[in-house]
């Protein structure tokens, strides 16, 4: 699927850069999971060593102080730690066997990484989210540790709607998967700890900005649809599951053509991109200082996603 991708997605025009201390923040992170005990045997290490969570991190947010860099790398840890077992070890086969775990997860989001907090009941899961929120809490303002728990919240609910999804093995429709996909794929928790790190991060009046809000998106379709395109031959190989973009637009069609689904989602990539660069130009031209840094995380998560996607294993 590597050499599909390759050849048929535009490679996004922004310098491929990656963070000094990656190596460094490689090794902290994988102690952070074990210390947390969100995996506890050899398969499982191996898996989270493949996916490279700090590589896509390095790779997303290229500067910025080492902690904060940290803590997005322990983010898409978790991410996929959590993905993981919802996807390949059964969790998310149904929403009445994954509630549990979200409710306790929930729980912990609303107290807002409070420091004093007493331990609830989450498990491992739930403590190592709840140090994620006790970190943004110390690191930024209140508005940041607000938006992020709502964020991980939205995610955290997306997968209960995959999960029925899977227990009646429903595939949704295309603009229904769309909507949903930036939630499944935890893109604006992502970018949120990206903006923490690079400082500078925009206000709620310009967040509410038309092109700044269209350019969000935008960027979150961008960074899932890549991924969808580069995994979806292992995830084709697995047992079948409707969230994938070439599923959806596979199943959406008469007989269901792979080769021509796989060529459609990498054409929606490319339009996008290219709907992309010019919202962020015009974004940039109008000279707001105070977007710069949000439209450059965005754009480093667009070509993080790419760069990262032909290296990492996991999708191998």
């Amino acid at each position: 699927m590597r050499t599909f991708a390759l050849s048929a997605l535009r490679e996004p025009p922004f310098p491929a850069r990656r963070h000094d201390a990656t190596d460094q923040v490689a090794q902290e992170s994988t102690e952070w999971v074990l210390g947390h005990g969100l995996i506890a045997n050899g398969h499982r290490l191996h898996r989270l060593r493949r996916a490279d969570a700090a590589g896509l991190a390095g790779r997303a947010c290229p500067e910025g102080p080492v902690d904060r860099l940290r803590l997005l790398a322990d983010l898409i840890s978790w991410l996929f730690v959590m993905d993981d077992a919802c996807d390949e070890d059964g969790l998310g086969d149904g929403p009445t066997r994954l509630a549990p775990t979200v409710a306790a997860m929930l729980d912990v989001l609303d107290r807002h990484g409070d420091p004093v907090a007493p331990a609830g009941a989450a498990g491992p899961l739930g403590d190592a989210l709840a140090d994620l929120c006790r970190r943004v809490r110390a690191a930024g303002t209140p508005a940041v540790l607000l938006r992020f728990t709502s964020q991980v919240r939205e995610y955290l609910l997306a997968l209960l709607w995959e999960a029925a999804n899977r227990e009646h093995g429903r595939v949704p429709e295309l603009a229904e998967y769309v909507q949903m996909r930036r939630h499944t794929g935890a893109v604006h928790p992502s970018f949120t700890l990206t903006e923490l790190a690079a400082g500078g991060r925009p206000g709620a009046a310009e967040r509410a900005e038309p092109a700044l809000v269209t350019l969000d998106l935008l960027a979150a379709d961008l960074v899932c649809w890549c991924n969808d395109v580069f995994s979806y031959g292992k995830e084709s190989l697995a047992q079948p599951d409707g969230h994938n973009l070439v599923a959806v637009i596979a199943a959406g069609r008469t007989g269901g053509d792979e080769p021509s689904a796989l060529r459609a989602a990498a054409d929606r990539f490319n339009e996008s991109l290219a709907a992309y660069l010019a919202t962020e130009s015009a974004l940039l031209a109008a000279g707001d200082e105070g977007l710069r840094p949000a439209v450059f995380a965005r754009r480093n998560w667009i070509r993080a996603t790419y760069d990262w996607s032909l290296r990492a294993a996991r999708y191998a």
